[in-house]
């Protein structure tokens, strides 16, 4: 973002705080296009959210406010300012329903990812029902209802941005029969409910053991199943089909009596248009963000997703023939099992050294030239001070002895910013490797205390990328 734009986001916060920020940091981006930042402010932190698009800003405001109204456990929000698009609001933490489950070995749910979901299932029931009471659904954007014109944007989605750009062949019109035939479908279910639009487990944050829902401005007047189905067959979160079986059955035995909810049998009749549906969209979802935008990690994800399409081909019967859907999905599937696979985890990795500089500059494996190299022999040195001479920058007594000078700390904070947008730049550009060295005098001290304070800043800050840690002189990883 520009300058003006974090200074714009200062002026926010002093204008509603009566005090300057002490520090304004970008988070890794999402998948949308807005831009969020975390704020220090003595011992508060506020995130602030960006938007340039002013009627989805102000449909994220009104939504959020409607939705405090109802007791729904959103952000609060603390400054909204759809003129210049931002919005500073309660800070919920790094740590997402998706980062805890995706630490879990795969297979079948454990006790506390079982849980987590039921909770989410159960607060998607009262956000359906809750929060459509006594909505204004015109302030919606950019739809108040997911109508035709809704389902056709997520079928050219599927066309334009997955089928075109992957290169799969298809008769255009064979293609627009099947969407004419899908949408009709679509269109007879009942759609009286809010629809939360991206409900998803990256977009559920836990916060003291408690979840908070974040990303509903796309919300609108919708059916039931699309959400639920957008939560269970998360591509990336690869639930087991009895999970997601039981789970779904969950979710109809919580549903409130009183909102009139469809029998089950209509119930679980629509369920798998909105299974196919929802693959479509997020197809394309991939396909515009992994290679129009040539962003790695929506390439790996779209693997996954095709994964989800295998599994529907084999398992989803429909009460209409949609062949030409079926062939693309097909061709897609075997296009994807003859491409390299994509490992996440391996589209960017950065390397944190500490070193000393009586051995030299650490070289470089990649080839890359070395990166950054940071010299933290100005710090102030532990090492001059007996007590601390045959410790370590691993060691607690190193650690609050440089934990405690403000210049330290301040030191690191400017080596994460002019990193951070290095790393940006490097996702975007597909790049796979960074080096970042810190040297001191003997590789002992401070060099160890900074590398090890980045290390675990910047594991936070891009949960996507592969950051690894070694101390040369301690020759330790």
């Amino acid at each position: 973002m520009a300058l003006s734009g974090i200074e714009e986001i200062g002026r926010s916060f002093r204008e509603w705080q009566g005090k300057e920020a002490d520090d304004i940091r970008p988070l890794p981006p999402s998948g949308s296009h807005r831009d969020y930042f975390r704020i220090t402010g003595g011992k508060q932190t506020v995130i602030a959210a960006i938007n340039t698009d002013r009627r989805e800003n102000e449909a994220f405001i009104y939504l959020t406010r409607h939705f405090t109204d109802k007791g729904l456990p959103v952000p609060k929000l603390f400054v909204a300012n759809p003129e210049s698009g931002i919005c500073l609001l309660e800070d919920l933490g790094d740590e997402s329903m998706f980062s805890v489950i995706e630490k879990e070995e795969s297979g079948a749910l454990s006790l506390v990812s079982e849980r987590l979901y039921q909770e989410a299932v159960a607060w998607l029931v009262e956000f359906q029902t809750k929060g459509a009471e006594g909505l204004d659904f015109s302030k919606c954007h950019p739809r108040e209802a997911f109508d035709t014109q809704s389902v056709t944007w997520d079928l050219n989605y599927f066309k334009y941005h997955f089928l075109k750009l992957k290169g799969i062949p298809f008769d255009e019109q064979a293609l627009e029969d099947d969407f004419k035939r899908l949408t009709g479908l679509l269109k007879s279910v009942e759609a009286r409910w809010f629809m939360y639009r991206d409900f998803q487990a990256r977009n559920i944050m836990v916060q003291n053991g408690n979840l908070r829902f974040i990303d509903y401005q796309g919300g609108k007047r919708g059916p039931l199943q699309y959400d639920l189905v957008s939560l269970l067959f998360q591509a990336r979160a690869s639930l087991l089909p009895d999970d997601r079986q039981r789970l779904l059955e969950y979710y109809l035995d919580v549903f409130p009596g009183n909102h009139l909810l469809p029998s089950r049998k209509k119930f679980h009749q629509n369920y798998p248009l909105f299974i196919l549906l929802r693959n479509l969209q997020v197809l394309g979802a991939y396909g515009f963000r992994g290679i129009h935008e040539k962003k790695p990690h929506f390439l790996a994800s779209m693997k996954m997703a095709l994964t989800n399409s295998a599994w529907i081909i084999e398992h989803i019967r429909l009460p209409v023939n949609l062949p030409e859907i079926w062939r693309c999905l097909e061709k897609a599937i075997d296009q994807s099992e003859n491409e390299p696979a994509i490992d996440v985890q391996d589209v960017l990795t950065l390397s944190v050294k500490s070193f000393s500089y009586k051995t030299g500059i650490p070289s470089d494996p990649s080839g890359n030239g070395g990166g950054f190299v940071f010299d933290c022999r100005a710090l102030p040195n532990p090492g001059r001070l007996p007590e601390f001479r045959a410790l370590t920058g691993l060691d607690e007594p190193v650690r609050k002895f440089l934990g405690n000078h403000a210049e330290v700390l301040e030191y690191i904070r400017n080596v994460e910013a002019l990193v951070g947008s290095a790393v940006h730049n490097y996702l975007e550009r597909g790049f796979t490797h960074l080096m970042v060295s810190f040297g001191c005098t003997g590789g002992q001290h401070r060099s160890v205390f900074c590398a090890e304070e980045f290390y675990r800043r910047m594991q936070n800050r891009f949960p996507a990328v592969r950051v690894v840690l070694k101390h040369r002189e301690l020759n330790t990883e």
